[in-house]
């Protein structure tokens, strides 16, 4: 058996044991990853076994790409199959047909058969288990039988129900979590594989067998009204000891879960209890994209678990230093157009990451500063003027429940952070109790060099690999030599990029495999993704690079349109430059500097050790210039225009919607700052426009004589 070793990033190593998908291949992968898990090696983090590789992530802090890969040679040239456990035969009871399995009747036109033959061909076999992936829980079956190999659907469905079994290609697979899919439904399953509240959050493992077995609709209906604890005992029972299958250990899930104060948390991810901690925070108006994250999970990708986490880490870390918190406290992640929120309790708070347009009563607040907030106060974080995301830390810290190790918020299986969604209008925020009194907190400021100076252009450094030999000489000199552009089709799982397109050696498609963190995948098209916290934990494209970890920043805080260049470094050099950053990092608390007066509220006079500060009863609230009276209503970020909701001669109210833009996937509604008439509109469905472009010129309330749209003018 030849091994390959190949670099990926600073922190990840791939392991590659086969080129094919076989069962003794997939054997090999299982026995090395169960080893290298049990002998818990200093500094592996995550060990993720695929169909015929494994990916290594490790803490380039404590172990080096080196000791960490003559360790790994170690075990691998004694390695044996026969150490694995016996696999465990999950049946999963499937509903077949009707509502629940829209597509088998195409599926049985494409055979030649009858529903009743399909069905029975799906559930005759046992299907092996080769890896989980793509999503919480999601297992790769091997051995549909190719009469049922069906085609996947043209056009992917934006909501495929939990639960759901599917045929897509030569492959079957159930959907654990609700998400899109592409694969044809023919039935569901009433089981839950995915639990983000237990310690082993997945039914199903690698190397498991599984058959499907028919029930009828009463069967799945009542199966659907059980108590989740019985799939939580199905699960247990199914599983080896932890100290036998590796387990993370907690030094390695504490930075995600970090926060000054403790919660307790039942099964069900519902608290307890929280020491010191206190309703503080309330959503009037939550943004582009607002969630709750701290540094992300460690040690769950081989349940198919996202990291998560802040996509700039270090902007996260400094603000948490900022107000007295551990770095890996939970804090508001903020996407370019912000919250505002009201304080119900006095806090002290840091604004950190992209520079904002932001204001507190009407005035306008420090970035990189601690300050403090009164209670009954509005903290208005209105848009990110450079940069993409700012960070909003709260001596505290944010205080939600720990899943997996992590307070952080995963939007692709919707669990975590603030009930694993986005924040919304109403949402009231718990904070811990801070570390020392407001007065100690409050006016701390980093160094000058510490404020980023953001750049509409900027270099990124990448290791080269894992699977950069799956490109032309030329491809790889493309890459290097040719400048990108930011795509407006990007989010938290990526950054996508335009440019020149990437040659590849053979085929786009490689046998799924893990995807570290700042892999750069080459699709079909040869646009190069660069894949960020939120990214799946396998994908079937080949990564031509890593970015490094210190410079992933740089990727997430770029706006739609900016400049990227890439250029390599050796993986030494990668792991010197995240040594330097770290040392900085560690070395901040005690370079931080006292600020001059903040001028907001200073006529109040002085109060020993803090920033005199207005309550809002002292200081006016000034009228933010964004709603003075103008003519022209301007797009706030980078976006494409999905629907004008107004014609020239509507008579308008002041607050009503005009345009619906899409920016980072989601949807933001551009409202009218004044009552008055449409005079002209200057953009299309379908149109791409820039922060800053018109969209719509609106006349004074005094020349309006048109029809009412959506309100009385």
């Amino acid at each position: 058996m030849t091994i390959r070793f190949l670099p990926a990033g600073e922190r990840g190593l791939v392991v590659e044991l086969g080129t094919e998908v076989s069962l003794e291949i997939n054997a090999q992968v299982r026995a090395l990853a169960f080893v290298l898990a049990a002998l818990r090696i200093p500094g592996l983090v995550e060990v993720v076994p695929t169909y015929r590789s494994i990916g290594l992530e490790y803490d380039p802090l404590t172990t080096s790409f080196d000791e960490v890969l003559q360790r790994v040679r170690e075990v691998a040239a004694r390695i044996d199959p026969e150490i694995l456990p016996v696999p465990k035969l999950i049946r999963v009871p499937t509903v077949y047909g009707g509502i629940y399995g829209p597509d088998l009747p195409f599926v049985a036109e494409h055979a030649g058969l009858s529903e009743a033959e399909v069905i029975r061909l799906h559930t005759h076999p046992t299907y092996h288990v080769y890896m989980i992936g793509f999503t919480p829980g999601y297992t790769y079956l091997g051995g549909l039988p190719e009469r049922l190999h069906t085609p996947r659907l043209d056009s992917p469905r934006l909501r495929v129900p939990k639960g759901s079994v599917g045929i897509g290609g030569s492959q079957t697979g159930i959907y654990p979590v609700e998400s899109p899919g592409g694969w044809r439904i023919i039935g569901r399953t009433s089981l839950t594989l995915f639990d983000p509240s237990g310690e082993i959050p997945t039914l199903i493992q690698p190397g498991d067998t599984v058959q499907f077995v028919p029930i009828t609709e009463t069967e799945y209906l009542a199966a659907s009204r059980e108590p989740r604890a019985e799939s939580r005992d199905r699960r247990a029972e199914s599983r080896e000891p932890r100290a036998e299958t590796g387990e993370p250990s907690t030094e390695h899930r504490a930075p995600g879960a970090e926060g000054v104060g403790t919660n307790e948390i039942d099964q069900g991810g519902t608290r307890l209890s929280s020491l010191g901690s206190q309703d503080l925070i309330e959503v009037l108006r939550p943004g582009l994209l607002t969630t709750v994250q701290d540094r992300g999970r460690v040690g769950y990708q081989k349940f198919g678990v996202p990291v998560s986490g802040a996509v700039d880490e270090i902007a996260l870390r400094v603000g948490n230093i900022l107000v007295g918190n551990p770095q890996g406290a939970a804090a508001m992640e903020i996407t370019a157009l912000g919250p505002e929120l009201r304080f119900l309790a006095d806090a002290v708070v840091a604004l950190t990451g992209a520079e904002v347009e932001a204001d507190l009563d009407g005035r306008s607040v420090p970035w990189y500063q601690s300050f403090r907030i009164r209670a009954g106060q509005a903290l208005d974080v209105r848009t990110c003027t450079r940069g993409l995301r700012a960070y909003l830390a709260v001596a505290g810290g944010i205080d939600v429940p720990v899943l997996l190790g992590s307070r952080s918020t995963c939007l692709v299986a919707g669990f975590g952070g603030f009930h694993g969604r986005g924040l919304a209008p109403s949402d009231v925020l718990r904070v811990g109790a801070p570390s020392a009194p407001a007065a100690n907190l409050s006016g701390r400021e980093v160094p000058g060099e510490w404020r980023p100076r953001r750049e509409s252009r900027a270099t990124v450094r990448v290791v080269l690999g894992p699977q950069d030999d799956a490109f032309t000489e030329e491809g790889r000199r493309t890459f290097l030599e040719s400048g990108y552009r930011v795509s407006p089709h990007a989010d938290r799982m990526g950054c996508r990029l335009d440019g020149p397109a990437i040659a590849h050696r053979a085929s786009a498609d490689i046998i799924s495999d893990w995807i570290p963190p700042g892999g750069v995948q080459i699709p079909g098209d040869g646009k190069p993704i660069v894949l960020l916290a939120d990214r799946q934990t396998t994908g079937g494209y080949p990564k031509i690079a890593t970015v490094i970890g210190p410079d992933i920043p740089l990727v997430a805080q770029s706006r739609p349109g900016d400049a990227l260049r890439f250029r390599a470094v050796s993986v030494k050099e990668a792991q010197a430059i995240a040594l330097e950053i770290e040392a900085a990092l560690e070395d901040l608390p005690a370079r931080l500097l006292i600020a001059e007066r903040w001028t907001y509220g200073a006529e109040l006079g002085e109060v020993p050790g803090e920033i005199p500060m207005a309550t809002a009863g002292d200081v006016p609230r000034a009228v933010p210039s964004r709603v003075k009276e103008a003519a022209a209503v301007s797009s706030p970020l980078p976006a494409q225009v999905v629907k004008v909701l107004g014609c020239p001669g509507d008579v308008i109210v002041a607050g009503q919607p005009l345009v619906v833009l899409m920016a980072m996937k989601k949807e933001h509604s551009v409202v009218a700052p004044r009552t008055g008439r449409i005079a002209e509109v200057r953009v299309r469905e379908g149109d791409s426009v820039a922060a800053g472009d018109l969209l719509v010129t609106i006349e004074p309330a005094a020349k309006a004589g048109g029809r009412v749209r959506g309100g009385e003018a």
